[in-house]
């Protein structure tokens, strides 16, 4: 399940920062270090995030352990939406 949110994630970078062209780009690497996103795009893959996926990211979590790599989106967007939706765990 959170492999299909990876991906929805890893399209639009792949749609808005590289302009089409999956390099293969590894899933720990930095967005920030490899210059894939600068931290204008940081704002705008938040956004999409928030939208796509009907959460709040809070100021305190605009840190690059939860954002500069599919690795850290994963496990904020894990621990994120197991809190939003902890009926689901007993469903």
């Amino acid at each position: 399940m959170s492999s299909n949110r990876l991906q929805l994630v890893r399209e639009f970078i792949v749609q808005d920062f590289l302009f089409g062209r999956d390099n293969g780009f590894a899933s720990g690497e930095s967005f920030l270090e490899s210059g894939m996103i600068d931290s204008t795009g940081i704002l705008q893959l938040v956004a999409f995030i928030e939208q796509t996926f009907g959460i709040k990211v809070e100021d305190a979590e605009l840190v690059p352990e939860n954002l500069d790599s599919l690795d850290n989106i994963g496990r904020l967007l894990g621990s994120k939406l197991g809190a939003a939706n902890p009926q689901t765990a007993n469903a």
